[in-house]
């Protein structure tokens, strides 16, 4: 037990390593003066029969709001004390304290326990000269091929045909009217430029294009289910009537010393498979980098044993399950839930373990961020992003995102310090 110079005494239990609890007792006197401060505020604002507002006698507000007057006590005087008492003892909750237990009557201490969950203390095992398999960088003809043919895919252009049909693939400018089957209304003409064959398209619309040269014509019928996600078309069956009115063709650059020359930079191809080579090679070194980063950092949270707070976990892990639901649209079935649950409390656990560890390092070792650098990365953001500097830097502004920029930052520096002491 702490008597602090308060007289408020505090007896602190570990029941767990993450866990604390609070026995805690205020004085007769100070929960005297703190009832006697709430009575006072009560009866300023009390509003009783045959009395002016405030000008109720205390003893009267006292008796007929007794119970109030407790709880108001309760609320005011509690979170205070142990906002202290947390303080003396050098106890950081990660999360909101809970409070129970609470003794409070008239001319006796008022007692109370609180519940908070902490970080647990643990010792770093040795993270210099960690052995860090080094894989060796290897780009192959085949995937400068593939880059090539995307770049080349990036490069085309459409142009204009006019001697055939639609075919899958090309864009066309059509002009499309529609009627309700049932009410014989027409829908608004309309132009529309159409991918052909692409698979967001109506079935109907990518068949009857395929063929038809500008200028001609083609009807079909389409029949939408009631629950189609466009409520204006479901549950209707509506005849089209589509003109094509004009088509471009996709035009891929071949492979050769003249296209590599447009690109701006390249005297050949070889040259420009050069150049392709070392941003493959640079891509996979970082990968192989950041890879042999997370294998040091795994084998040092690996090696220790942790009591990790719940609301952590939890909160972590809903984190994660939000980040999944974009894939799991469909329904799943309890067991389903359950084991998806679990799977993200432990790569919850993880990534918890693995920031706490990075942390330790990065504090012994007093390695950190300065605004300098942060701005720096925002600048590298937005130009790897293509995004104006000023409109990048309003959003991270409001989105309140410069101190996880600056926490991954660090993150990036703490491994590439464990890396530079690491051996192969």
């Amino acid at each position: 037990m702490e008597e602090r110079t308060d007289k408020v005494k505090t007896v602190v239990a570990a029941p767990a390593m993450s866990r604390r609890e609070l026995d805690i007792e205020v004085p007769t006197e100070e929960a005297a003066r703190e009832f006697e401060r709430v009575l006072d505020d009560y009866a300023s604002r009390a509003k009783l029969d045959g009395f002016r507002r405030g000008k109720a006698p205390r003893d009267m507000v006292k008796r007929l709001f007794s119970e109030e007057l407790r709880e108001a006590v309760i609320e005011s005087l509690a979170p205070r004390v142990l906002r202290e008492s947390l303080l003396a003892e050098n106890i950081n909750p990660v999360s909101t304290p809970v409070i129970r237990d609470v003794r409070f009557r008239s001319g006796e201490p008022f007692r109370f326990k609180a519940v908070v969950e902490i970080i647990p203390e643990f010792e770093l095992p040795p993270y210099r000269k960690i052995k860090v398999e080094k894989a060796a960088v290897e780009v192959d003809e085949a995937e400068i091929d593939r880059y090539l043919e995307e770049l080349r895919q990036k490069s085309a252009e459409y142009a204009p045909v006019e001697d055939r049909g639609v075919r899958d693939g090309d864009y066309a400018l059509i002009e499309w009217k529609g009627k309700d089957l049932r009410t014989k209304r027409f829908l608004p003409t309309e132009k529309i430029l159409v991918l052909a064959g692409h698979p967001d398209n109506e079935k109907n619309l990518n068949e009857s294009l395929i063929g038809l040269k500008p200028q001609e014509t083609r009807r079909f019928a389409i029949a939408y289910p009631p629950d189609h996600p466009q409520k204006k078309l479901a549950g209707r069956e509506i005849e089209y009537e589509i003109k094509v009115m004009s088509i471009k063709e996709k035009r891929v650059p071949e492979l050769t010393d003249e296209w590599a020359k447009d690109l701006g930079e390249f005297d050949s191809l070889a040259g420009l498979r050069a150049k392709v080579r070392g941003e493959l090679e640079k891509a996979k070194e970082q990968a192989a980098r950041r890879e042999r980063g997370e294998e040091a950092v795994r084998a040092l949270a690996g090696g220790i044993t942790l009591d990790l707070p719940e609301s952590l976990v939890e909160g972590e892990a809903r984190l994660i399950i939000q980040g999944w639901a974009e894939s799991l649209k469909g329904g799943l079935t309890a067991p389903q839930v359950e084991e998806l649950r679990q799977r993200a409390r432990e790569q919850a656990a993880q990534n918890i373990k693995r920031g706490l560890v990075l942390k330790k390092i990065a504090d012994r070792e007093r390695l950190s961020v300065s605004d300098e650098e942060v701005e720096e990365e925002i600048r590298e953001m937005a130009k790897r992003n293509g995004v104006p500097l000023a409109q990048l830097v309003t959003r991270i502004n409001e989105e309140g995102r410069r101190e996880d920029i600056r926490t991954a930052l660090l993150t990036r520096k703490t491994i590439d310090f464990l890396l530079g002491n690491a051996v192969s």
